[in-house]
């Protein structure tokens, strides 16, 4: 085992980068159940840099263009024919109940909420007919598998 990792609560942390950076961190926090930990406002709404926690992890999220060096580097999935560039892993306590939550929040379903024969469950959500598609997958706490059930969001 590595003794180059700091003993803190995350020693990775995904960044991610969307156009409404604002609306996502709140979807995120109402819908997924992430928690606000800093969250940093540049001129004109863009979000300079947050960190969301979820549990012991944590996400970094920000403007896709907030004027640092790295925005020159990154490319959006309608930038590159519609590929996702990201796909954060969440373990969950309850998947069932994040997705009655994205229902309620007005996501549409795409594919609805299926049993998987490895034992995991998927979805296929969308926001609104105008966001891009982002991958989430996410695992039952406790699940020894390996294998991770997958929600698929289409967000801003």
């Amino acid at each position: 085992m590595t003794t180059l990792a700091k003993n803190c609560k995350s020693t990775v942390i995904s960044g991610l980068r969307y156009r409404n950076a604002t609306a996502m961190i709140e979807w995120l926090c109402r819908v997924f159940g992430f928690e606000k930990q800093a969250v940093y406002a540049g001129p004109d709404g863009v979000v300079m840099h947050s960190q969301l926690t979820f549990g012991n992890g944590m996400i970094v999220v920000g403007s896709v263009n907030n004027g640092m060096p790295l925005s020159n580097l990154l490319k959006q999935p309608d930038e590159i024919g519609g590929a996702e560039t990201q796909t954060p892993y969440l373990v969950v306590s309850d998947i069932d109940a994040i997705y009655a939550r994205a229902r309620i929040a007005g996501a549409k379903m795409v594919i609805d909420l299926e049993e998987k024969g490895h034992g995991g469950k998927s979805i296929l959500l969308q926001r609104s007919r105008r966001t891009r598609l982002e991958c989430w997958n996410l695992r039952p706490l406790g699940s020894t598998t390996g294998v991770n059930p997958m929600i698929v969001l289409r967000k801003a």
